[in-house]
């Protein structure tokens, strides 16, 4: 399983930096056809809870909002963002009135966090990409950021903490597998990484400090979010194109946060 993980990351992780790296057309498409996977992901699992939304509205809904992250200038896909709220609850009326949904509530607020969550969250993989300086190297710290401290916490609560600290669960109920040792070691691990691609990215060391220790430390949170939705949906990954990594929502659940906050950084040093 560690083999099979690491080739994977060692294969998909560079390809990626490239594509970041190249930015336009050749990172908008993989982006954008992550987060509609992702997205679908996500509606299978609300299906699985007993839920009723419409992945017809969802998608592309999220996909106007990665429009407005890629073209910020068009202020009509804002408008769009509440046009969509308004169809969703249109939707769901629909339900209640035909009764064909005894959750109707709950599929509104599921659609809902869906468009937040992968559409104007997920925007900011762009809006990062899209800033007037640095544009790729932030881009590239915030996905370094993350992996290296999901990376650390791996390995330091697989093979170290057991054995030199001991084993404290961080989240028995959604994560058993994550302990407090591993936090604390992809805390460290995450931000000394950061700060090392920071130097070689020719960044400002404080702001690329403050992104390290905010990737290490809140980014989990989006880990254990996902979690929580797919042990209510019963089910171990979120899908399978990754392999052994699971899904795409399974890949971005962390570095959704990274990147938006990343972009806020970079507005305000900037």
């Amino acid at each position: 399983m560690l083999w099979q993980r690491a080739l994977i990351a060692l294969t998909l992780g560079p390809l990626a930096l490239y594509l970041v790296y190249l930015g336009e057309w050749y990172y908008f498409l993989p982006i954008t056809a992550i987060i509609i996977l992702a997205t679908y992901e996500f509606g299978q699992m609300m299906q699985r809870m007993g839920l009723h939304i419409s992945l017809w509205i969802l998608i592309p809904a999220v996909v106007l909002q990665l429009l407005n992250g890629q073209w910020p200038e068009y202020q009509l896909f804002g408008v769009l963002f509440l046009v969509s709220l308004l169809v969703m609850l249109a939707y769901v009326l629909w339900l209640y009135e035909r009764r064909l949904s005894d959750t109707a509530p709950m599929d509104w607020m599921a659609m809902m966090g869906g468009l937040v969550l992968l559409g104007w969250v997920g925007s900011h993989f762009l809006r990062l990409r899209g800033v007037e300086t640095f544009a790729w190297q932030w881009t590239i710290l915030a996905l370094v950021s993350t992996w290296a401290a999901d990376s650390g916490a791996y390995l330091v609560g697989k093979f170290m903490a057991g054995r030199i600290l001991g084993r404290h669960q961080l989240s028995p109920r959604l994560s058993p597998n994550k302990t407090v040792e591993g936090y604390i070691g992809g805390i460290v691990l995450g931000t000394a990484i950061t700060l090392t691609f920071a130097y070689f990215l020719k960044l400002p060391w404080l702001p690329s400090l403050v992104l390290g220790l905010l990737a290490s430390i809140v980014s989990p949170l989006g880990d254990l979010g996902i979690s929580l939705l797919k042990r209510e949906a019963k089910i171990k990954d979120s899908g399978t194109v990754f392999g052994v990594h699971g899904g795409a929502l399974d890949r971005i659940d962390s570095v959704l946060w990274s990147v938006t906050m990343a972009y806020y950084l970079v507005l305000f040093i900037s």
